[in-house]
């Protein structure tokens, strides 16, 4: 029998020290495997768009923590994060499980390479993702700071099947009414969503797509450039990589928090 198959409350096992306690507000399930949920925000709780933080349950003595892409802007009242869902997953086989009223802990520090500081001025910046790689760009595309920085803010989002793209689809249409960065988003943001696995206007992998041009012709760029163009990247291991790759035969270089440069790269993975 398995102890530990729900969330329960933090009666049941002493709350760690130096994490938050904190209230489910709300759960989304997407798809089988995808959901998101937010979370109440400490009082104290700062943190940069596009940081990731550690979470976990208070479902036994040790809790099991994973990195999770903040998918809120540093202004909101809540916390928001983008899941998949792992039957055996250590900590999402029971965050899938998660309701309203229920905890989640949160440590109590952010960090991450997905900032505006770690990324030299730009014209246009390009956010590639896959899956839930999406969630740190959910970040930050809802910050004002991102569309102040950079002209045109192009967000892809490559995912299997349509149903997946769902979450960004949504967070972007809403997105053009938002009273903060709505005028921005409509002016600057671009979403650029393709499908590897079923029919959809746009078929193939982010990298395929790069090396054949259809990209840049389908939103009439011209091709990276270093002398412009800024990257972003978060997605599976073997998309970071290959993106990477391609980035760098464009002519850009990676860089990180204490040494800006052309692109950067999120390696923080949830099971």
């Amino acid at each position: 029998m398995d102890e530990i198959a729900q969330p329960v409350k933090p009666q049941d096992f002493a709350i760690p020290a130096g994490v938050f306690a904190e209230t489910v507000t709300e759960v989304q399930h997407y798809t089988d495997h995808l959901f998101r949920f937010r979370i109440t925000r400490p009082a104290s709780f700062r943190f940069r768009s596009g940081e990731f933080v550690m979470i976990g349950l208070p479902n036994a003595e040790k809790p099991v923590f994973r990195a999770y892409s903040i998918a809120s802007p540093s202004w909101d009242e809540e916390i928001e994060f983008f899941s998949i869902k792992v039957p055996d997953g250590p900590l999402t086989q029971h965050l899938q499980k998660l309701r309203e009223g229920d905890t989640v802990l949160m440590r109590r520090k952010p960090t991450g390479t997905l900032v505006n500081d770690a990324l030299l001025p730009g014209k246009r910046l390009y956010m590639f993702s896959t899956g839930t790689g999406i969630a740190p760009f959910a970040s930050l595309i809802r910050d004002p700071e991102t569309y102040e920085k950079f002209d045109e803010v192009i967000l892809t989002h490559t995912c299997r099947q349509v149903a997946e793209l769902r979450y960004g689809q949504e967070m972007v249409a809403a997105l053009h009414d938002d009273p903060l960065v709505g005028e921005m988003a409509r002016a600057q943001l671009r979403h650029y969503c393709s499908v590897t696995r079923e029919a959809f206007p746009v078929t193939g992998r982010i990298t395929d797509l790069m090396e054949s041009g259809q990209i840049f012709e389908d939103l009439g760029v011209p091709p990276i450039a270093p002398e412009t163009d800024r990257g972003m990247i978060c997605g599976s291991m073997m998309m970071l990589r290959d993106t990477k790759a391609r980035l760098e035969a464009f002519g850009l270089e990676e860089g990180a928090n204490n040494k800006p440069a052309t692109f950067v790269v999120e390696r923080a993975f949830v099971d």
